[in-house]
C-alpha cells in the first residue's frame, strides 16, 4: 500500500482505523513455507492472539495454515472460521483443568506447560494425546515482557523436571505426541534459537510416540530503516537440516511445526490517525492525534517503536514532533520524531500495526474501538465496524437504587 491508498482508506472509513494489506500477509506466509521447504512435513500454526479478526483467520485457512490458540475463546473463533480442529493447537498458561477439558472435547491438540495439570489431565484422560511445553532456560526476545523461555519464566516445564515429567507419563499411561518450546519474541541471534532447539531434540528423544516437534516462533521483523530481523532463510536451512537428521535417528518422519504471529501480520498493518492539534510548547512540538494507548498500547507498554509517517504530506519538509494521544494520562506514541511537516487534519500512519495492536485495544476513557479494514486487490473491505455508544453500553446493567440521606 502507498500513501495515497492509506489516505483514501482514512477518507472513506474515518479515523482512527486499522488497515491490513492481505498481499503482505500472503507473501510472508509463502516466505516461511519456502524457508522450510526441505522439511518433509511442515505445519504452520498462525498465532491467533496477534490479530484475531475472523476474516484474517479465514485468510490463513485458505493458505493452508493451522492455528495456535491460548484460550477456549480463540479455539471457538478458529472453529467458527472453519479451521479443522486437528489443525488447531491450544497452548494456555495458568488456566483451569476445566478449560483444558472443554477444549479437549472440541478435538483440538492440547499443549500442557505444567506438571500439576499434566498429572491431573493424564489421570482423567489417558487416551487423549497431549503435547508438552518445555522451558529450555534460554533467554531470547527483545524485551523482558516477551522473553518467555528463561529460568524465571512462568511458561513451560523446566528441562530439569524431565525425570518428573517422564514419571507422570509412565504412571498415568498417557500419550505424549508432541514436544514444544517458545523462547520469546524478536529473536535476533539464530544461534541462540538453534541452541535451544538442541535442548528440545534431546528432550524429544526421550519420548517414543511423537508426531511433531513445535519450535514456537518469535521471528523478528524490521521496525525501521536499517533494522535487523531474523534471517528466516538461514534459520530454515540450518534447522531443517538438523531436524531431518533427528528424524532419521528417531526412526520416523515427524512434523516440524511453528507458531508465528508477528512475523506473518505485523508488516501488513497500518494504524491511521488524524491530527487534532499541533501544539508548540517551550520544549517541543506536539502532534496530538484522535487516538491513544487505548487503541495502540505497545509504545507505552513495551516501549515499542512504530514508524510514523505523514501520508497526507509525504513530501513535506521534515520537522521534529512528539506524537501523542488524547488519553488523560501520559500517552506518547513517539518522542522527537522526524516527520514531514504536520498540520491539523493531516493523516498519520503508524507502521507495523498488524500484530498485537487492535487485539490489545480497549475502551479506556469510554472511547470506541476503531474499525478494521482488509486491503485486497486495490480495494478496501470492512472486516470490523467501528464501535458505537451501543457497544459501550451493551453489557452494562442499570440498577435502581434508593439512597437515603440524612438531613
Amino acid at each position: 500500500m502507498n500513501a495515497q491508498d492509506l489516505v483514501a482508506v482514512a477518507q472513506e472509513h474515518g479515523s482512527p482505523v486499522y488497515v491490513y494489506d492481505a498481499q503482505r500477509i500472503i507473501s510472508q506466509y509463502e516466505r516461511l513455507e519456502s524457508a522450510f521447504a526441505k522439511a518433509k512435513n511442515l505445519r504452520i500454526h498462525y498465532a491467533v492472539k496477534a490479530l484475531s479478526n475472523i476474516s484474517i483467520l479465514k485468510l490463513f485457512k485458505q493458505l493452508g495454515a493451522g492455528l495456535d490458540t491460548v484460550s477456549v475463546q480463540e479455539v471457538k473463533l478458529g472453529l467458527a472460521a472453519g479451521v479443522d480442529p486437528k489443525k488447531i493447537i491450544y497452548t494456555p498458561n495458568g488456566v483451569s483443568l476445566e478449560e483444558i477439558e472443554q477444549v479437549a472435547a472440541l478435538g483440538v491438540q492440547i499443549n500442557i506447560d505444567n506438571l500439576s495439570i499434566l498429572e491431573q489431565f493424564g489421570s482423567k484422560h489417558p487416551d487423549v494425546p497431549v503435547c508438552v511445553r518445555i522451558n529450555p532456560h534460554v533467554m531470547a526476545g527483545g524485551n523482558a515482557n516477551i522473553s518467555v523461555g528463561h529460568i524465571d519464566s512462568k511458561f513451560g516445564i523446566s528441562i530439569h523436571q524431565i525425570p518428573h515429567l517422564l514419571r507422570i507419563v509412565k504412571n498415568t499411561g498417557m500419550r505424549v505426541n508432541g514436544i514444544h518450546m517458545h523462547t520469546g519474541s524478536d529473536i535476533l541471534d539464530i544461534g541462540v534459537f538453534l541452541y535451544a532447539s538442541e535442548i528440545l531434540f534431546e528432550t524429544a528423544a526421550k519420548f517414543d510416540d511423537l508426531e511433531f516437534i513445535d519450535f514456537g516462533s518469535g521471528f523478528k521483523v524490521p521496525y525501521k530503516e536499517g533494522d535487523v530481523s531474523t534471517d528466516i532463510e538461514e534459520l530454515g536451512e540450518q534447522l531443517t537440516e538438523r531436524f531431518n537428521t533427528f528424524c532419521k535417528e528417531y526412526g520416523k518422519d515427524l512434523t516440524i511445526a511453528f507458531e508465528p504471529g508477528k512475523f506473518l501480520v505485523s508488516e501488513s498493518g497500518y494504524f491511521l490517525t488524524k491530527v487534532n492539534v499541533v501544539k508548540q510548547t517551550t520544549s517541543t512540538v506536539f502532534a496530538g492525534v484522535d487516538s491513544g494507548f487505548n487503541h495502540l498500547i505497545r509504545p507505552m507498554l513495551y516501549g515499542s517503536y512504530h514508524k510514523i509517517e505523514n501520508v497526507s504530506n509525504p513530501d513535506g519538509r521534515k520537522r521534529y514532533y512528539s506524537v501523542v494521544g488524547y488519553i488523560c494520562e501520559t500517552d506518547t506514541f513517539g518522542n522527537n520524531r522526524q516527520i514531514a511537516e504536520v498540520t491539523e487534519g493531516d493523516i498519520l500512519a503508524f507502521s507495523n500495526a498488524g500484530a498485537y495492536c487492535f487485539s490489545m485495544a480497549s475502551n479506556y476513557n469510554s472511547r470506541y474501538r476503531p474499525a478494521e479494514i482488509l486491503w485486497y486487490n486495490g480495494e478496501s473491505h470492512v472486516i470490523r465496524k467501528r464501535e458505537t455508544m451501543d457497544d459501550i453500553l451493551r453489557n452494562q446493567v442499570e440498577v435502581s437504587l434508593s439512597i437515603e440521606q440524612e438531613v
